[in-house]
């Protein structure tokens, strides 16, 4: 069990909202795992794997290798400084609970890791 209040919370949220759509079950269920556990993914990854227009998820870290040439949006649990610069240069870089109530259906999003 997680020790940390917000992430409790957000895992909360994820699955009450997961009842209706799997796609926030999976992104619970990542984030429910042990901390050192959780993914790392570089800009470059998600510029490779993520369509113009696709919203990105990743449950864990986004770094900051590589650069993003397309306009997309970034939802992920953690940015380094110099990732969010990057994204934001291009896109958008946006927390997990943010995109939950932007698009609570989940459309259009694609989950990296």
């Amino acid at each position: 069990m997680k020790t940390n209040l917000a992430t409790r919370k957000l895992v909360a949220e994820l699955r009450k909202a997961g009842k209706d759509i799997p796609l926030w079950k999976r992104i619970a269920s990542e984030l429910e795992k042990a901390t050192r556990s959780y993914c790392s993914v570089n800009i470059s990854k998600i510029d490779k794997f993520v369509r113009e227009g696709e919203t990105a998820i990743i449950p864990g870290k986004v770094l900051s290798l590589g650069s993003l040439s397309k306009k997309t949006t970034v939802a992920a649990f953690q940015f380094s400084e110099a990732a969010k610069e990057k994204i934001n240069k291009n896109g958008e870089a946006i927390t997990i609970q943010e995109l939950l109530k932007k698009n609570p259906k989940g459309n259009k999003v694609r989950i990296l890791k």
